[in-house]
Parts: structure tokens; sequence; C-alpha cells
């Protein structure tokens, strides 16, 4: 599973990063911009509802994790519907960090994955995993035909649809001279890396959770039964965790991802609805219409699913399945989109790169 996690995954985030800081700095416009604008009405309809369908199933996961978190760091006393409200309404507080500048933002992300790195290494160090056998589970990677459904998955929970929008909007808050093409370089140039930055992080983080389970449940009886409702209690019983505690290390980490993801999936609401139905609305306003198309979906989930951990770990690996399904409707107008001369004039990916 760790090869599935991680190197198809980059592999493609290289690609689809660079096409989409391409777009994005090239033309000043963002994906559902460009997509209102070039689409036909019928067309542009079908690509925002996959859209909005896709980042309805990625809050649900995001949102429900966040819960989770919530309620393990409460001993239980904060029940799953109560950590989705908490988790909508803080959402909203982290936003108004805008308000103070981008960098403000990004700031605040940066250490939400800094909390997440340093939960998830101190899961890693307590895990005490063999060097040797992690390095030959990322350089030969072994899948049986039965992980087929977890592999599919795997693809759409890294290659998100709403991050392929969100990410030709972020890369407008620099402010950029489109007319001068040494300037329009020098960025793609820094996004370049910084992307390479990002997935490099990412590729860490997701090594020493994956090492962890395997590590302590490959092989064993309760392997099938894991996921993210009784997680905590399993690692509990396998490592302890001493001083602290691992199963509010990983409440920790969870919590810290939750957020972070909740609030990027908020935030790419608001530019996919913008862009696709071209709203003029205040951005609070926006916020608040992309939350609550999330939210309802995510509570009656809560509601349904809150005893139900069997149930709500096959409901998470089919939400992984759809998103999987609904990244051509975003991929396939991007490519469309760079390949065009009249849209990214001289910086249209070549015909070697729309092949691969």
């Amino acid at each position: 599973m760790s090869i599935a996690f991680l190197d198809p995954g980059n592999l493609e985030g290289d690609l689809q990063s660079g096409a989409i800081a391409g777009l994005g700095v090239a033309t000043g416009r963002h994906l559902a911009e460009l997509c209102r604008e070039e689409y036909p009405p019928w067309a542009r309809i079908v690509l925002w509802l996959m859209t909005e369908l896709a980042l309805i199933g990625s809050d649900i996961q995001e949102v429900i994790g966040s819960a989770i978190a919530i309620r393990i760091l409460s001993n239980g006393f904060v029940p799953l519907w109560a950590g989705v409200v908490i988790t909508a309404l803080d959402c909203f507080i982290f936003l108004f960090l805008e308000n103070y500048g981008v960098r403000k933002l990004e700031a605040f992300f940066a250490v939400l994955i800094g909390i997440m790195a340093l939960s998830f290494a101190w899961m890693f160090g307590e895990a005490k995993p063999n060097g040797v056998d992690v390095l030959l589970g990322v350089l030969v990677p072994k899948l049986s035909s039965r992980t087929i459904k977890q592999a599919v998955g795997v693809v759409g929970c890294i290659i998100m649809p709403h991050n392929v929008f969100l990410h030709s909007a972020l890369v407008q808050s620099r402010q950029i001279d489109q007319s001068k093409k040494g300037r329009v370089q020098e960025a793609l140039n820094y996004y370049s890396i910084e992307s390479t930055l990002a997935l490099a992080v990412s590729f860490i983080i997701n090594i020493f959770v994956t090492t962890v389970f395997a590590k302590g449940f490959y092989g064993t009886e309760i392997a099938d039964s894991i996921g993210l409702v009784n997680a905590g209690t399993y690692l509990q019983e396998k490592y302890g965790g001493g001083l602290f505690p691992i199963l509010y290390i990983w409440g920790i980490g969870l919590l810290a991802a939750g957020q972070s993801s909740t609030i990027t999936g908020t935030y790419a609401g608001q530019f996919i609805m913008g862009g696709f139905l071209n709203l003029r609305l205040k951005k609070w306003v926006r916020a608040l219409i992309t939350r609550c198309c999330a939210i309802i979906p995510t509570m009656i989930v809560a509601l349904i699913f809150d005893t139900s951990e069997e149930s709500l770990d096959i409901l998470n690996e089919w939400l992984n399945v759809l998103q999987s399904v609904q990244i051509p409707f975003a991929l396939i107008p991007l490519l469309c989109l760079v390949s065009k001369e009249q849209i990214m004039g001289t910086f249209r990916i070549g015909p070697v790169l729309k092949v691969y």
C-alpha cells in the first residue's frame, strides 16, 4: 500500500502542480473561471456538479476525521455530531486569518503541518520499524489483488479534484505581471520548487503513518478492522507511549490533518462555486453557502454512523473511490486548457507532457 499511497500520487502531483501553477500564473485566472469562459453552459454545469460532488465527499472525510480526533482528545465526552459542529464553526474562525493577509493563513497551515509531522514522527519513533524493510517497501512494492479498492481509493485521496481548482487560484495570491515573460517564468520556477517541497513533506508524513500501522498490525487478526474511529485504541494497546500516550499523539495529529484539510476544502469551494457560476457575493456569504453544502450531508453521516465503526470505515473507502472517479472531470479540462496557445501563449505544455 505504501507505493500506491506515495509514488503514483507524487508523480501525478508533480504533473498537475506544474500544469495548475502555469495556468494560474500565465493567465491570471483560475481553472473554474476558465472553464466557465471556454465551455458551453451544459458542460460547465456538469463539471461544476461533478466537482461539488467530489468536494462534498472529501469534506465528509475531513470533518468526520476532525470530529473523531476531538472525541479522542475529550476521552469520548464529545459525540461525533458535536465534533462536526465544532469543526464547522472553527473553520470560519480560521478563515478570518486571510483578512490579515495570505501570509498569515499560510503560516497557520505551516503550523498545522508541523504538528502533523511531529505527531506522526513521534509515533514512528515509538514503533521502531526496521529501516531496511521500510526502504524495500517503498522501492519494491507488493500489492495483492484483494487491495484493488484500497489502491484506487488511495489515488483518489491523494489527487483530490478540488485541489486542482484550489491550486490554480492560490498561485494568484502573488502579484505577477503576465505581460513580462521573464517574470512569469521566474514565478513558475519558484512554484515548481514549492510544489516539490510540499510533496516531499507529504511523502515523509505518509511514510510515518503507513509504517506505524504496517509494523504494528500487518498480518494480525485485527488488521481488517482498523479504521479512524478505533485506530487510536489499537495503537495504545500495541505501543503504549509512556509519558505521552500514543492515543493522544494520534488524536493531535489527526486533528491537525482534519482541520487543515477542512479549511482548504472550504477555501476551494469558494473558488469553485464563484468561478463556475460567476457569483458576486461577499466572501463570508460564499463561505457559508459552500460550508452548508458539505456540512449537512456530513452531519447526516455523523448521526447515522456515530456508533457504527465498521460502516464508517467502509463509507470512507468508497468516498476515496469517489475521488478517483471524479479526477477526470478536473484533469481533462486542465490539460485541454494548458495545451491551448490562445490561453497559455508560449507557456502551453508540449505534446510529450500531454501524452504522459
